[in-house]
């Protein structure tokens, strides 16, 4: 089965390596996708991820990985897709209107770093509007800091997003001591997402 990764904001497809090469090395064909926040649209990237996929899978099942914006540009994608993945899997991903992007998305810096795909991480009604796909798993970090004195308080969170802001009323949510940056890099990711693949109909690796 093939896999697509797709990366977070601020980050290229090198930050999805690790991952990439531990799946490689287990037979799955392993594929990256890059983009430019600050270059692109969100529509317009979408849209080459839907050629990117029907150009490398056509047909077959497959299965995508997005880290934290990358999962927006995936959840965006997946339903102009006539081939819908077997397996959705999504890292850190913002479900709702994240309080840091509401933060940062007042001053012009942020604006101009992460583009129009930035801003609307800030938009309540945008985030809620994106589709969550049937077979989607979320994996949430744990391990951000706490204290009564940090931005997040005691609230369990990844150092961006609090475990609220990872919920959803659909899909399952995997909980793993993990920071948002370097989520993609657990092997409690990596076992679970191996563990599932697994256990799909269509388990042939190349």
């Amino acid at each position: 089965m093939d896999i697509i990764l797709i990366h977070g904001m601020g980050r290229t497809p090198a930050s999805m390596l690790i991952l990439k090469r531990r799946l490689a090395k287990l037979g799955y064909g392993t594929y990256l996708f890059g983009y430019a926040a600050w270059a692109e649209n969100l529509d317009g990237v979408s849209a080459r991820v839907v050629r990117k996929i029907e150009q490398q899978v056509g047909s077959l099942p497959y299965a995508v990985i997005g880290h934290s914006l990358g999962s927006v540009i995936l959840r965006r994608a997946l339903a102009k897709l006539t081939n819908p993945p077997r397996h959705t899997f999504l890292l850190a991903p913002p479900m709702r209107a994240c309080k840091a992007a509401r933060f940062f998305s007042r001053y012009g810096l942020y604006r101009a770093l992460t583009g129009e795909m930035g801003s609307l991480l800030a938009d309540e009604a945008f985030m809620h509007s994106l589709p969550l796909p049937p077979n989607t798993v979320i994996y949430a970090g744990t391990a951000g800091p706490r204290a009564r004195w940090l931005p997040f308080g005691n609230q369990a969170n990844d150092g961006i997003l609090t475990l609220d802001e990872v919920a959803s009323e659909s899909g399952e949510r995997v909980e793993v001591a993990a920071s948002h940056t370097f989520i993609m890099n657990s092997r409690a990711v990596l076992d679970d997402i191996v563990r599932r693949l697994a256990t799909s109909p269509s388990t042939a690796t190349r």
